[in-house]
């Protein structure tokens, strides 16, 4: 057979489910090998950066990589922002790119570039297959990198020579191995500085959404009561109604989650990525007092002195805690939990605000952002895009299940919603998918919105629209007291939806738009709705994080 059919059938090994992706000449091999396969799907897409997203939401949704495929050149660089976004965000993913005839690429010569090295400091692994022999044990390396914690991406090039070449080499099965768990006596001694803490509070990260961990989380926190604050990509860790969960820490301006941190003797980090919320903003003068709890080795950092640190699976360190508290008695401990209960009653206070706004002509961020809530049930999926809409949807938005509501906040890459609520359809096409978009984020994968109509899927893109570039105008008006050249003009939304065959919507009147949204998640394949959003609400919310008080 063809090398590129041993790369196929290597796939298949892995139980790769897609390839999201754009043809060209030098992965054409590739593409005939993968027409024959019936158990992996080619998604044709429109532009390769929505391919990678795809992949991405694919990978944080069910834990499994997906493939995004681009040629040589062009279509590698379209690759690489997507790809670079589901890295930092922790997705398992699988790139493979076409490249020329290694005969040519020793000298300058059509669209050659050097791929692989430009892809390494995105990726886990990062390698061009020079030998047909040689790509089982390519194929399965990657792979199992990328789904080893933490997650990530991996690419693999297959030059054009090297696909055709013959090949009677084998897949190698897949052998999953459980992962290294910490040992009793570091277990020991995170056990005993949270006995002795009296204001304990944990800080949820990423890893926490994995449901092993979070179902040992809920147990954790059942038992002893302890608050607590995830970060964007944390929510649902915990059940929003459960009394333990004081929602969403990570805004750059102090709030009421910050406060209930600052008030803590004890900090129990879980699953906690720095890339999402660097330790200067919540223990600047390094003096909380931490127990790291994660998958890997903590970052090194001024601001995160470790007073026990704990590296292992972190289901299995939660559950080790668990039998702890079992064995202690969680009713014997003696923690004062005044802190983050007062913090949740807080948050919920603001979330409450704005749910019977009746404006119109602009409707405000947290009465959109509670309708959404109402309409999607507990299984439902929220993605946000990059923009000030993102700080709203991190702060009003809050899950009763992990991987919910999908961010990207350790890349934080525009674009990203709109073919991830693609993927998101693809995976649990039985739930509802919404995805929140600037009127900046959204033109920047729209091509794809062909996609979306040819694939028949069923999602709703909100379009939060100010005419301009809000979360840069939002900064620099408070870092500088007025903002540059930020304004732009947008085409009609509605009439752009309509003509990729969507449903469109237009609502400006804050007491319709509830109606208006259940419209759009009734109706078959996808819909857009268009809103003017008043962004005003940013400077007031500015203010009021910076007047706020909390007595505990």
């Amino acid at each position: 057979m063809k090398a590129s059919d041993l790369f196929i059938r290597c796939l298949e090994t892995e139980e790769i489910e897609y390839v999201f992706g754009v043809p060209g000449e030098e992965n054409a091999d590739f593409l005939m090998s993968l027409e024959k396969s019936s158990s992996i799907k080619f998604i044709l897409c429109r532009h390769e950066q929505a391919a990678a997203f795809m992949a991405e939401v694919y990978g944080r949704l069910t834990g499994n990589p997906a493939v995004c495929l681009g040629t040589l050149g062009p279509g590698a660089t379209n690759l690489i922002t997507g790809v670079a976004d589901g890295n930092m965000d922790r997705a398992p993913l699988l790139v493979i790119t076409g490249q020329g005839d290694t005969k040519r690429l020793h000298k300058e010569s059509h669209q050659v570039m050097d791929v692989v090295s430009m892809y390494r400091p995105v990726t886990k692994f990062s390698y061009s297959v020079r030998n047909a022999e040689n790509i089982p044990e390519i194929v399965r390396k990657a792979v199992r990198l990328a789904r080893t914690e933490k997650p990530g991406a991996c690419l693999i090039e297959l030059p054009e020579d090297i696909a055709k070449k013959e090949s009677d080499g084998e897949p190698i099965p897949v052998r999953k191995f459980r992962r290294p768990v910490p040992d009793d006596k570091i277990i020991d001694r995170a056990w005993d500085a949270i006995q002795k803490a009296k204001r304990p509070i944990i800080l949820a990260g990423n890893g926490c959404i994995r449901k092993r961990a979070s179902s040992q989380l809920r147990e954790f926190v059942e038992q002893t009561g302890i608050g607590v604050v995830c970060t964007f990509m944390g929510k649902g860790c915990v059940d929003l109604d459960d009394e333990t969960c004081c929602f969403t820490i990570g805004l750059q301006d102090r709030d009421f989650t910050a406060q209930a941190v600052e008030e803590s003797d004890l900090v129990i980090t879980l699953g906690y990525d720095m890339v999402e919320y660097p330790p200067r903003l919540w223990n600047p003068h390094g003096e909380r007092k931490i127990i790291h709890c994660d998958f890997i080795p903590a970052e090194i950092d001024a601001d995160y002195p470790i007073a026990v640190e704990v590296v292992g699976d972190l289901a299995h360190t939660l559950w080790m805690l668990n039998e702890r508290v079992k064995a202690h008695g969680g009713d014997r401990l003696d923690f004062d939990h005044s802190h983050t209960r007062r913090a949740r009653v807080k948050m919920q206070e603001e979330f409450e605000l704005h749910a019977k706004d009746d404006a119109v002509g602009a409707i405000k961020p947290q009465k959109a952002l509670w309708d959404t809530r109402q309409a999607l049930g507990p299984h439902d999926i929220l993605l946000s895009d990059v923009g000030a809409h993102k700080l709203w949807v991190a702060r009003h938005y809050q899950c009763h299940e992990p991987n919910t509501c999908l961010i990207s906040n350790g890349f934080c890459s525009m674009g990203f919603a709109l073919p991830g609520a693609m993927a998101a359809s693809l995976v649990y096409p039985d739930r509802k998918v919404v995805a929140i978009c600037g009127d900046g984020a959204v033109l920047m994968n729209s091509q794809d919105m062909e996609t979306a109509k040819r694939l028949n899927l069923s999602f709703v893109v909100q379009v939060w629209c100010d005419e301009e570039y809000g979360l840069i105008s939002w900064k620099q008006d408070n870092e500088f007291g007025r903002h540059t050249e930020l304004g732009f003009t947008n085409p009609d939304f509605v009439k752009l939806a309509e003509a990729f065959g969507w449903g469109g919507h237009y609502c400006d009147d804050s007491q319709k738009f509830q109606q208006v949204l259940q419209t759009a998640l009734d109706e078959p394949g996808p819909s857009l709705i268009a809103m003017p959003i008043d962004y005003r609400e940013n400077r007031k919310l500015t203010d009021r994080l910076g007047e706020i008080s909390m007595t505990v």
